[in-house]
């Protein structure tokens, strides 16, 4: 039974719609999948796929996000896609700045594709946006996604939150993204080219993934401190040492926590009347803290190392910096009642 074209719109919309509202990697994926799928659009067609997805979801909240992609599009620096033309990309890791690089690069006409080792976005830890980088991301359409994104004065956002953001726009934009796909080493081609052998290539897990044959031009190492790309040298800056501690409370939404005044990031030396009644009632002595309200209540605070040491948090000195600081059981709940009590004062988490 043919559909008629007023169906087909219908359905289109709706499977836009769960794409854009996806709350997971995995569910925004799917919803990808399954939207290419049912409307015949072929992902690989990166040159068009956008062009193809625009002409198939034409509903007033899609074009409203066409318009402001098509604006960005439009930059001279993108030569309408032709900077790039004929370029192939390989980036590894899905984070936000592998993403956001994937989404430069097609803007410029490359061929991307970007590898991930996992399937779960799982950074609840909160990012303060500088100002630039929330106007370059309101460009991409960020609040079409996440209508929460840096409402009023607000100026951060969850590192999960923003990689979905991104993840949803590459896909848009005609980038190619697997997950659970492992980069191992770079693959040298080899040197008899006469008939047009093999590129540079990756060596990845799982050993019989489709992009084993996948022959790139450039390739951009963005998976962190692992950094599997060989033969780069690393610059570590490093200040005195610090101890953070970083925590994450479930969000319920309820009223009184959305009272909850946030802590943008004060010291010791600017609220001296905050903090000692902070380390009278919690006996931890911090030198600063911050809050964001999120998908979580996010915390960072650097406390003092006496104070710690005093608590039992920490059993000894750490004789260099390089050791890092390993907590057992004990201390391990010692800091988090700490920390709890912290939260508490902020009126974040029922106090015990």
């Amino acid at each position: 039974m043919c559909e008629t074209e007023d169906e087909r719109s219908a359905q289109a919309r709706q499977l836009f719609e769960n794409f854009v509202q996806a709350s997971t990697c995995k569910g925004t994926m799917q919803a990808f999948c399954i939207l290419c799928r049912q409307m015949d659009l072929d992902p690989l067609d990166y040159r068009n796929f956008y062009r193809n997805l625009k002409a198939t979801v034409t509903n007033w909240k899609a074009k409203a996000l066409w318009t402001k992609l098509d604006k960005r599009a439009g930059h001279k620096e993108y030569k309408k896609a032709q900077a790039c033309e004929g370029t192939r990309c390989l980036i590894i890791g899905g984070g936000p700045c592998g993403l956001r690089t994937a989404i430069e690069l097609a803007l410029l006409g490359a061929k991307v594709v970007v590898i991930e080792k996992r399937d779960t976005f799982s950074r609840n830890n909160v990012l303060h946006l500088w100002p630039y980088t929330i106007h370059d991301l309101r460009g991409l359409g960020a609040k079409k996604f996440y209508g929460k994104f840096c409402a009023g004065a607000i100026d951060h956002i969850s590192i999960r939150q923003l990689q979905l953001m991104l993840l949803k726009v590459s896909l848009i934009v005609g980038v190619e993204v697997h997950v659970n796909v492992e980069f191992v080493k770079l693959l040298e081609p080899p040197e008899n080219q006469e008939n047009e052998g093999p590129g540079w290539r990756a060596e990845i897990r799982p050993e019989n993934h489709p992009l084993v044959d996948f022959d790139f031009d450039v390739v951009i190492g963005a998976d962190g401190r692992r950094n599997t790309l060989d033969g780069f040298r690393r610059k570590e800056f490093r200040g005195k040492l610090a101890i953070a501690i970083t925590a994450n409370f479930v969000n319920r939404n309820t009223t009184a926590e959305a009272k909850v005044e946030e802590i943008s990031g004060v010291a010791f030396i600017f609220n001296q009347k905050f903090f000692l009644e902070l380390k009278e009632e919690t006996g931890i002595d911090l030198e600063n803290i911050v809050y964001y309200r999120d998908n979580t209540h996010y915390f960072v605070m650097t406390a003092k190392k006496q104070s710690l040491l005093d608590k039992g948090v920490i059993i000894h000195r750490v004789p260099n910096r390089s050791c890092g600081i390993k907590l057992g059981i004990k201390t391990r709940l010692d800091l988090f009642e700490g920390v709890k009590c912290v939260a508490g004062l902020e009126g974040c988490v029922g106090r015990s």
